[in-house]
């Protein structure tokens, strides 16, 4: 989708668009008084103070037609250079426009633009005439804080998009709404995924049955084949003590981003943000020859991180998470064989999930930020050579970003393109010298010499939060039949004289492990056809008089008018074959 903002036409255009709304809103709410329009990639917003006005749906109609009125009108936009002291009395009454002039350096330009009958205090750039801003939108509204202080008062923003053409315009309303189908957080509240409540507090979701049914379905799914791949799964605390964390280093680089420090008995507690401090621990908890290595600890492990209350959102951005953690405690020798695993790992995993558009990105340490990294330029570099051999003898392409690394190593990070917004990071691998050495790690070699192992921090999901958002928009909520919660809804056709077979049916698949629902509803059954689409079920049974007599089941997979007839051991032959395919 277009970033409006950084296209330079698009976004001079917007924002003469933001002052149209504003000459608009002036025209019909005359008191009306303007704090600021900017361009964002969507298109613009205006803040604005409307007194005691309260904006409703209706309302941006009538500002829609009003700014057609004006852009019709075609008047010049014309730029002209103030004083301060011009400015501050052009607009003595309007006490935003004030503090803007104000917050202004001595020997800034001060500027405004006008349009008719409506001037605006403003840097510009701008177009020619509003007759350039005649193909445009106002998406919707809300309230916003004056200067995003919670203290200040509410002021009213109104959203809109401009484009150079009707077809522009049409094309990119278009996306807006297959955007707004795919959303995770308008999917999950009608799939009954996942709520979030202000009782429980922003970014903590609660994962409701439907919800806890794919979390639990991903869970086993990563948890076998890491078992096959010999790594063992541990549970650890939720807390750890602020030493805990300042021997590992994090509370020194990481402190920000934890949750307040807990005093309890004589001990000071924190939220734990990550795993590999405990897992330190469970390392250290015996002695360990080379024999033993590699050890991959796993854990499926509920973590804590404070993100601005503005940044959460639904599952993708969240306060409380459990993610797919693990780490590798590897000899020198194995990193390669290693970190070769856990790429392929990744690509077998993104290959089921049908996962395709992505990247690697080699994220690495500024030198000179001494702050954010560990001062030790012989093991960055022996870490950032180690993982740039292993990533060119694998032949995957990537790319380096400076300054994007782990305070304590260099990291591969996967990055994804999803089918809503920008590119999220999902999997990450990241190689870690130091943290052995802060908890006094090691093995005995085959010299019986102590050594210090590698660690191999790594996350196939990410998170399981993340990874389900990330699903529900993809898939528009259309899970494949071994993820989703409902794999199979039956549907008699007439309740008198079906219900009895539908019920054998129903008691038939649950046995076997099929999570199953019978619509018992005395309704039309293109209406329970209809409620089972909805509810995006992958397989539908339909049971009439000839099932019964027959013994046989129809079925109609989502997405397909065809209805299918077969016996009762070729349907579950179907149901295997795509389970296992992950289709």
């Amino acid at each position: 989708m277009i970033n409006i903002k950084e296209d330079e036409r698009l976004s001079v255009l917007n924002h003469s668009c933001a002052h149209l709304l504003a000459q608009a809103v002036k025209h019909l709410y005359p008191e009306a008084k303007f704090w600021v329009g900017p361009v964002i990639s969507e298109g613009f917003y205006y803040d604005i103070d409307l007194g005691d006005v309260t904006l409703k749906e209706e309302d941006l109609e009538k500002i829609e037609k009003e700014m057609k009125k004006l852009s019709k009108d075609g008047k010049r936009i014309v730029r002209h250079e103030l004083s301060r002291k011009e400015a501050l009395e052009m607009f003595k009454d309007d006490p935003y426009k004030i503090d803007l002039i104000n917050e202004m350096d001595e020997n800034t330009v001060i500027t405004c633009y006008t349009q008719g009958d409506f001037t605006d205090l403003c840097r510009g750039p701008h177009v020619e005439s509003v007759k350039e801003c005649k193909h445009f939108k106002l998406l919707k509204f809300s309230g916003s804080y004056y200067k995003g202080d919670a203290n200040n008062k509410v002021l009213q923003r109104i959203y809109g998009v401009c484009f150079d053409s009707e077809e522009d315009l049409k094309n990119y309303l278009e996306e807006l709404e297959e955007l707004k189908q795919r959303d995770h957080r308008k999917i999950g509240k009608e799939q009954e995924i996942f709520m979030n409540h202000e009782l429980v507090g922003a970014g903590m979701p609660l994962w409701l049955p439907n919800g806890a049914l794919i979390r639990k379905q991903l869970e086993n799914y990563i948890y076998e084949k890491e078992e096959k791949m010999g790594y063992v799964h541990v549970y650890t605390p939720c807390v750890g003590t602020v030493n805990l964390y300042k021997t590992s280093g994090h509370w020194d680089h990481y402190k920000e981003n934890m949750f307040p420090m807990m005093k309890v008995d004589d001990e000071e507690f924190v939220l734990r943000p990550m795993n590999c401090p405990h897992h330190m621990l469970i390392y250290k908890n015996k002695l360990h020859s080379y024999r033993d290595l590699p050890i991959r600890i796993g854990e499926f492990a509920t973590d804590f991180r404070y993100e601005a209350s503005g940044a959460v959102k639904g599952l993708e951005r969240v306060r409380c998470m459990c993610q797919n953690d693990a780490h590798l405690f590897v000899t020198p020798e194995q990193i390669g064989d290693e970190f070769k695993k856990v790429v392929d790992l990744i690509l077998a995993v993104y290959k089921d999930f049908g996962i395709k558009n992505y990247k690697f990105r080699l994220s690495l340490r500024d030198p000179k930020d001494k702050d954010k990294y560990f001062d030790d330029d012989e093991m960055w570099e022996m870490a950032e050579n180690k993982l740039r051999e292993v990533l060119d003898s694998l032949n995957t392409p990537y790319y380096e970003a400076i300054g994007e690394a782990a305070f304590y190593g260099p990291k591969l990070d996967v990055e994804v393109k999803p089918a809503v917004g920008p590119e999220v990071t999902l999997s990450t691998c990241q190689l870690d010298f130091l943290l052995p050495r802060r908890f006094d790690l090691n093995y005995i070699d085959s010299n019986g010499e102590k050594q210090v192992p590698v660690v191999i921090h790594r996350a196939i999901f990410g998170t399981f939060d993340r990874f389900t958002a990330f699903l529900l928009e993809e898939t528009k909520g259309i899970l494949p039949l071994w993820l989703s919660p409902t794999q199979i809804n039956i549907i008699p056709v007439n309740m008198e004289y079906h219900e009895e077979y539908a019920r054998e049916i129903e008691h038939w698949l649950q046995e076997k492990g099929y999570r199953v629902i019978t619509d018992y509803r005395n309704e039309k059954l293109s209406y329970k056809m209809r409620e089972s689409v909805i509810k995006k079920i992958p397989v539908s049974l339909i049971l009439g008089q000839k099932e019964v007599d027959e013994g046989t089941i129809s079925y109609r997979e989502f997405g397909s008018t065809e209805t299918k007839t077969v016996s009762k051991e070729e349907f579950i032959k179907y149901l295997e074959e795509r389970i296992e395919e992950k289709r």
